[in-house]
């Protein structure tokens, strides 16, 4: 068997069905169970042109992979500065190692950060480091050093696509180590050799050829968004636009292309409709930059990251807006408030009150506050809503000053609500648990270990809602809604108990006569 086939021999999935634990409300460490997630693992890309497109070998693991992989890793060593410290200080005290979803949920105890980090360790000590490189017998056993192999490979292919780059464990890390920052610079060290994800390139190559997760045409885009205009016109009577491609208009909502197709999205979207219709604040969308989610944040490649953010930077100028404002989705916000600005250059065309992106709770808020929005909350009387923190806002991103991002969305429900609820505080705002399918994990035939990273957030939602009858999830995040939507069935749950901020916004606004 060629070394190409058999390394792909080895990367297929053994584990395709997994049962989720009884679930009692209360989130326990497990009993570690040695290769517990071990069996499954993401697609690796095969598609020759998008993988030209992306800038990656194009027939599998390279034959000089060895080589490939230890120069590209010297790369992130030097490029990346913090990795290199990452590697070199832990002390591993294990203050990490129960709090990571994947770990909680499965009991592997590869999914310890600490663990998942050595695998990016052992190498480094061994080829790196004067010691390792010395390559004594009997005498890199004791470094705790690994060669690369095969096997290797598949470890690292296994366990750097169990990792979401939630960024929790840094939260308990007395040396603030970052286990996302060694997750990405393994994926682009595995994307160096020819081992490439499948799920979340091709939704980075879409975004890069067409502008969107769906390679979806501009004409396929308004004709959708006119439909859901149809639909808030027949809900409300009311002739309520979403405007596409309005030049002069003040600002450009970017929207993450679930808010115009998963249905629990769309709900989020008829919500920043009715606000900007509301307030009589012109706006727009842009059929160019129709999706502003970027999933080469989650691959770890700059350039293509950069690529796509700058469908943003030249939309917002060519429309001449004042103002760019971001839907419910983390890492979107993430990437166009943090990175923007160094990727493509300032937004120095947008009014200086608004020098970077806002996100939409920001707004919204500020509108209430105000006095520009009213609810009816008896509206939302048949929900008990709870909050889910989503972790590239919580803690890879901030708004509305300090500590906006948690108290400004809290804010809003509690505009539009008269019950709400929160989670332990030991699982929500910046120790919040992951959904279980960030970090590019949404495809489908990662199913059982999304289910496993899924769990802790379901014990804290099953402890609220058994115990203060909470019967509903909300989210500023688009990925957190889609992934809830596909797996509380799967926990005894219905997928109407998830939402956005802006469904509860939406159900709750009273249109007609301005207020101010």
């Amino acid at each position: 068997m060629k070394p190409n086939e058999k390394i792909m021999a080895m990367l297929k999935s053994t584990e395709t069905q997994f049962t989720p634990p009884e679930l009692t409300g209360e989130i326990k460490i497990p009993s570690v169970c040695v290769g517990a997630s071990s069996g499954n693992r993401p697609f690796v890309m095969t598609n020759k042109e998008q993988l030209k497109t992306l800038g990656y070998p194009t027939n599998g693991l390279v034959d000089n992979w060895k080589e490939v992989f230890l120069k590209k890793m010297a790369e992130m060593l030097d490029k990346y500065r913090s990795v290199k410290l990452f590697l070199k200080i832990c002390s591993k005290c294990g203050n990490c190692a129960d709090k990571c979803h994947f770990f909680l949920g499965s009991g592997d105890p590869m999914n310890m950060p600490v663990a998942r980090q050595d695998l990016m360790r052992k190498v480094y000590k061994r080829y790196f480091t004067f010691s390792g490189m010395l390559g004594l017998p009997g005498f890199n056993n004791l470094l705790d050093t690994a060669e690369l192999s095969e096997e290797l490979l598949v470890l690292w292919y296994t366990y750097f696509y169990q990792c979401t780059e939630c960024r929790r464990c840094s939260v308990f890390c007395p040396y603030g180590i970052d286990t996302a920052e060694i997750t990405m610079a393994a994926r682009e060290i595995l994307n160096s050799i020819g081992l490439v994800q499948k799920n979340a390139h091709v939704l980075v190559n879409n975004e890069i050829t067409t502008g969107n997760n769906f390679r979806m045409s501009p004409l396929a885009f308004v004709d959708i968004i006119e439909s859901i205009e149809d639909d808030l016109r027949e809900e409300t009577g009311i002739d309520i636009k979403i405007p596409i491609d309005k030049h002069g208009a003040d600002v450009l909502m970017v929207l993450p292309s679930a808010d115009y197709f998963a249905p629990v999205n769309i709900e989020s979207l008829n919500g920043y409709a009715k606000v900007f219709h509301q307030a009589g604040i012109s706006w727009t969308l842009s059929s160019y930059a129709a999706d502003g989610a970027n999933f080469g944040l989650f691959v770890h490649n700059y350039e293509n990251m950069k690529l796509i953010n700058s469908r943003i930077w030249k939309a917002s100028r060519e429309l001449g807006v004042k103002r760019v404002i971001a839907g419910e989705c983390g890492h979107m916000y993430r990437v166009m408030s943090s990175y923007s600005n160094t990727m493509n250059g300032p937004f120095d065309w947008l009014s200086p009150k608004y020098p970077i992106p806002q996100h939409i709770c920001e707004f919204t808020l500020d509108l209430i506050k105000r006095g520009a929005l009213k609810f009816d909350k008896t509206a939302n009387d048949h929900l008990t809503p709870t909050m889910h923190d989503s972790c590239q806002i919580a803690r890879g991103s901030a708004f509305g000053g300090k500590f906006g991002q948690f108290e400004i969305p809290r804010a809003i429900i509690r505009a539009t609500c008269n019950k709400f609820v929160e989670m332990d505080e030991d699982t929500i705002r910046e120790k919040t648990f992951c959904c279980g399918a960030g970090g590019g994990l949404l495809g489908d035939e990662q199913l059982p270990v999304k289910l496993r990273g899924a769990t802790p957030r379901m014990q804290a939602y099953t402890k609220v809602k058994r115990e203060n009858g909470v019967n509903f999830i909300t989210s500023i995040c688009a990925y957190c809604k889609v992934q809830f939507t596909h797996l509380l069935p799967h926990f005894g749950y219905t997928e109407e108990e998830v939402g956005g901020v802006h469904k509860l916004v939406s159900d709750s606004i009273i249109l007609g006569v301005k207020n101010i």
